[in-house]
């Protein structure tokens, strides 16, 4: 954690809404005027996208039907903690980004599914901005959620989270329903294991529930829209949280719990515009002092 250089952290797993996230946070930065170094998890992979099908074909043959980008063997986890300790510490670290499609690739002249080089994060940034699948990752070999200032989880319940990788995943990448089973059912020790417990590290998490029937998600004609959905926000710690103000601004919502607010799916974003902004302004202006 560092009062100078602070870290927001953005965890999720792949499908759980991360990017839309990530939007909200870009409008809060631009209307207050901060400079964000902004880094993808997917450019902390350790593997292009060719060399991970040969990785994971490798793996099969050795009986490991489970290796993922989940997996931390499949992650320069290290490499991460080092970025955020650095940056903490001096402003500093080496950053890259993964090339997901020809849109991207195009300005770079490589194809999608590679990274460009490693580069030093540029000068004069106000705090760094992550977002991916292990920025509260703790393992034998790094303690990732330590370096972050403020650490938030985003969290559908595993049913809905399916149906939302189901559709993106058949509807962007050309998947089908079986791959993408097959995706789920491969992640899924290291979802338990390495994915899940992050969520306890978090200092707010934010769970989309459905009230429609999501009860088998393969077979989901639709994803339930914002307006079919309530969303949890859990504080791990509540003490500043103004309650009061959020309900009377979050129409229809409620606490659940002492440290838990329930918002309609419809406020998410308006939730998380009254939740962060102050959250980030206070970031800011320790760093001022300092």
């Amino acid at each position: 954690m560092s009062a100078k250089h602070p870290i927001v952290v953005i965890t999720g797993s792949s499908g759980a809404g991360t990017t839309s996230v990530t939007r909200t946070f870009q409008h809060i930065f631009l209307r207050e005027r901060i400079s964000a170094t902004i880094v993808e998890g997917d450019s902390f992979h350790r593997y292009d996208r060719d060399q991970m099908r040969a990785a994971m074909a490798e793996a099969e043959e050795e009986g490991n039907r489970h290796f993922s980008h989940f997996s931390p063997e499949a992650n320069l986890l290290e490499e991460l903690e080092t970025l955020f300790r650095e940056y903490g510490e001096n402003g500093h670290g080496k950053i890259r980004k993964y090339l997901h499609d020809e849109e991207e690739a195009g300005p770079f002249g490589q194809q999608p599914g590679t990274f460009t080089p490693w580069a030093d994060v540029g000068p004069g940034s106000d705090l760094l901005y992550y977002e991916g699948l292990h920025g509260a990752a703790v393992t034998e070999k790094a303690n990732i959620a330590q370096h972050a200032d403020l650490l938030v989880g985003v969290v559908p319940i595993i049913n809905l989270e399916w149906i939302q990788k189901l559709h993106r995943d058949k509807a962007a990448r050309g998947y089908t329903s079986e791959d993408v089973v097959g995706t789920v059912l491969r992640r899924m020790p290291d979802y338990v294991n390495y994915i899940c417990p992050q969520f306890s590290r978090t200092h707010v998490n934010f769970q989309r529930v459905p009230t429609v029937d999501t009860s088998n998600p393969f077979i989901a004609r639709d994803i339930p829209s914002a307006d079919e959905s309530f969303v949890v926000i859990r504080f791990a710690n509540p003490k500043g949280i103004d309650f009061p103000y959020l309900l009377s601004m979050l129409h229809d919502s409620f606490m659940s719990r002492p440290n838990i607010i329930v918002v309609p799916g419809g406020k998410m974003e308006l939730a998380m515009q009254l939740i962060f902004t102050p959250l980030i302004l206070r970031l800011m202006e320790t760093r001022r002092r300092t």
